[in-house]
């Protein structure tokens, strides 16, 4: 014979809405996290573009003074602006030429062109 209801015991009887109450959550919890996430990428989304934005103005920044300081060397705008200074060429008397000393000691073989190498030899020793 089937067992009267009052004899059932309470996990029994509650068990159904349990899980059904189980998986709402679950399915709630699931679309709450769901539109979380689009949000965040709708923020990235901004972002990057706010981020592009301002790395095409940079490079627009870099250009332009790329371009000035390129004027800037020019041959002509130095000599204009030496010019302005007041700046003269240099005149011939006024250049010094300094010789290189020639030292040549008795033990080394090398010319004294070879700078590196007598170092390299002396450094060895």
């Amino acid at each position: 014979m089937a067992k009267s209801r009052k004899n059932q015991s309470a996990a029994i009887r509650f068990g159904p809405a349990l899980k059904a109450l189980f998986l709402c959550l679950l399915i709630a919890g699931s679309a709450i996290g769901y539109v979380w996430q689009k949000g965040q990428n709708y923020e990235l989304g901004k972002q990057i573009i706010q981020m592009e934005k301002k790395l095409s103005q940079l490079a627009h920044d870099n250009k332009k003074r790329d371009d000035q300081l390129a004027g800037l060397r020019s041959p002509v705008m130095l000599y204009q602006r030496a010019r302005e200074l007041g700046l003269v060429p240099v005149q011939p008397a006024q250049v010094v030429r300094l010789t290189e000393p020639s030292f040549v000691s008795p033990d080394n073989k090398y010319s004294t062109r070879e700078f590196a190498a007598r170092r390299a030899d002396a450094t060895t020793q």
